[in-house]
């Protein structure tokens, strides 16, 4: 069984940064492709940016709503996915999470586990 546990969220001005962590179970990182979605209320989800596996050489995939602003990456080491936030807009003001499946892309659908979210806010 797969636990991610998110942190790191919180409310920010428009143009500040944060950066969300997910700490996974061991092993995780390597192994599954690890995501990042958002729902914000009355909303759909929405695909935020994805890293593959050790198999995939850990490429990097991003919305295009956040391409250029939003980093993700991982620590294999102390089993912790990341996402880097910057020049954040009111817009990105959503409940984040993280997610983890073999073989998944950018469909929640094909995530077979989530942490519990952590909310972003970011103000005007």
């Amino acid at each position: 069984q797969v636990q991610l546990v998110e942190s790191g969220g919180g409310a920010v001005q428009a143009g500040g940064s944060l950066r969300l962590s997910c700490a996974a179970s061991e092993r995780t990182l390597n192994f599954y492709v690890m995501g990042w979605f958002r729902q914000a209320p009355g909303k759909e989800r929405e695909f935020v940016a994805t890293i593959k596996g050790i198999w995939s050489g850990g490429r990097t995939f991003y919305a295009d709503s956040v391409k250029g602003r939003f980093t993700v990456s991982k620590d294999n080491a102390k089993n912790t996915l990341y996402l880097q936030m910057s020049n954040l807009k009111p817009e990105d003001t959503a409940v984040y999470y993280c997610a983890a499946g073999r073989g998944a892309d950018r469909d929640g659908d094909e995530y077979d586990y989530w942490g519990q979210g952590t909310q972003v806010t970011v103000s005007s």
